[in-house]
């Protein structure tokens, strides 16, 4: 099949023409699809409503530390369930604060209390700088960069590799500029790319030698846990013993949580860090709270029991999103390769698949789905303030809609691709 570049003027118009006749048929079926979000499907959802049953007036509701749950205390949760999430990330008990719902508020908070009061080992409140920087891997995902924007940070773009961000970069920019507090990493089927850190860029990032003596990896496992494939289950060095390793204990936060795994709206979030790290968060957490919802830990603890409970669980949503990924992929395989107007990701793992249209395409993809009836993430979100310098990506979110949507969502999806890339070429020629 000949690359659409090399098509003449006259055999690009006839494709136009085509096109726009499949897209306004396809236009005129009214659907109402959506793939803008990384949301759980409904039946990834209901395969946790077993968790809703757990708890009852005649449940014991005593913690291990002789805590009622439905009390005061535990500041940094209940230990049971601390162990249950050491067990997953391979650190201590002590290493860890067990949070509310949400992961990414923990990393909001982090930001907040950094910016109004410095972190561990920081001569000043982060406020007080005269500058402030964070490095941005991109694509990547723009929920974490909308808090640095949020900040008032200059967030600068670090392309990812097959292998995670450019290290070489990385590494020159925080050696050079003391402004640059922290970068964010989503070291697992990346967010939207399904990239997997290699081992030695995980190495790489722990032995980082910063200016600015506060600097702080902030460590998103929010995807760890969701393989598609049970034989091809990626795993890394773990960032918190390697950054030991390498002499800077206290520079990595890590995070998670159940917002995948069991409900996203009523999940359990945490952070892992080094105990001295700890130490220090959990006295200005004393001061912020009394406690989380120490309930909804203990019912997370006996429903998923331990580490490998969480990870038996994790093949019922292998199994749901595996047939959407394939779609997906047949999709973009068969209306899209050779014709040399886009290139995919076929990740292993993680909620999205990453499509690079031609250059100046990718907004006028997103419009001309959005008009057939079509949601998809906005352009350049996986860029910090929305803007994609080369107007290119575009993240393809399959896991909530069925099957059958989403089968009409790629092909709609590539029509417009297809249209989108030829009106380009046309406008080149």
């Amino acid at each position: 099949m000949a690359e659409y570049a090399n098509l003449t003027k006259e055999e690009l118009l006839a494709k136009k023409g085509a096109l726009t006749q499949q897209y306004q048929a396809l236009k005129a079926l009214g659907r109402k699809l959506d793939m803008s979000r990384g949301r759980p499907s409904i039946a990834q959802l209901d395969d946790s409503n077993d968790m809703l049953d757990v708890l009852n007036s005649r449940t014991n509701l005593i913690s291990k530390d002789g805590i009622d749950v439905r009390n005061y205390g535990d500041l940094d949760g209940i230990p049971e369930c601390k162990e249950l999430f050491a067990g997953l990330l391979n650190v201590r008990p002590s290493q860890i604060i067990v949070g509310g719902n949400s992961s990414l508020q923990l990393m909001y908070d982090a930001i907040a209390k950094a910016y109004c009061f410095g972190v561990l080992g920081s001569e000043r409140p982060w406020c007080k700088e005269e500058k402030l920087k964070f490095l941005c891997p991109v694509p990547g995902y723009d929920r974490h960069f909308a808090i640095t924007e949020e900040f008032g940070f200059e967030m600068i773009n670090v392309p990812m590799t097959d292998e995670g961000p450019d290290m070489d970069m990385v590494e020159r920019l925080v050696q050079d500029d003391a402004a640059i507090k922290g970068i964010w990493c989503v070291p697992v089927y990346s967010n939207p790319d399904g990239i997997v850190y290699s081992d030695e860029t995980v190495r790489r990032m722990a032995a980082l030698k910063p200016a600015a003596k506060d600097f702080r990896i902030f460590w998103d496992n929010a995807y760890f846990l969701h393989h598609l494939y049970e034989d091809c289950q990626a795993s890394i060095p773990n960032i918190i013993e390697e950054c030991q390793k390498a002499g800077n204990p206290n520079m990595v936060y890590e995070f998670m949580s159940t917002s995948k795994v069991t409900f996203a709206g009523g999940g359990v979030s945490v952070m892992a860090s080094s105990e001295e790290n700890i130490a220090f968060l959990k006295k200005q957490l004393a001061v912020q709270t009394i406690s989380n919802d120490k309930i909804n830990q203990l019912r997370h603890v006996l429903y998923l029991k331990n580490a490998q409970g969480v990870k038996e669980h994790m093949k019922n949503h292998a199994n749901s999103l595996r047939p959407k990924f394939e779609v997906v992929q047949n999709a973009l395989q068969t209306h899209l390769a050779g014709k040399g107007i886009g290139t995919w990701r076929n990740p292993k793992g993680g909620y999205f698949v990453s499509f690079f249209a031609l250059n100046g395409c990718a907004a006028k993809i997103v419009k001309l789905c959005k008009e057939a009836g079509l949601v998809m993430t906005g352009a350049g979100a996986a860029y910090p303030y929305g803007k994609d310098p080369s107007d290119s990506n575009i993240r393809i979110s399959p896991s909530a809609p069925t099957v059958e949507e989403l089968s009409a969502a790629m092909e709609l999806f590539c029509v417009c691709v297809e249209l989108a890339s030829v009106e380009k070429l046309l406008e080149e020629k």
